[in-house]
């Protein structure tokens, strides 16, 4: 469990740094017209929000630490 818990840790970690400094995008599609059966579409690329990155250093951080600090008991 404690391997789980650091592999964990180093993900949310890495995870949310990327998310937070680097260029996290997602794709969003929307429906702008339809008409019967014919569609119109749109495909917008939208940022990851910033808090999310942010939760992710902080849960990946405590996971980390939580996973190191742990110790095997007898």
């Amino acid at each position: 469990m404690r391997l789980g818990l650091i592999i964990a840790g180093i993900i949310l970690l890495l995870a949310g740094i990327w998310a937070t400094f680097g260029n996290g995008t997602y794709r969003d599609t929307d429906t702008v017209a339809q008409l019967g059966p014919a569609k119109i579409e749109a495909t917008h690329d939208k940022a990851v929000p910033k808090w999310l990155g942010i939760g992710g250093i902080v849960v990946g951080g405590v996971l980390l630490i939580g996973g190191i600090a742990s110790r095997k008991r007898s």
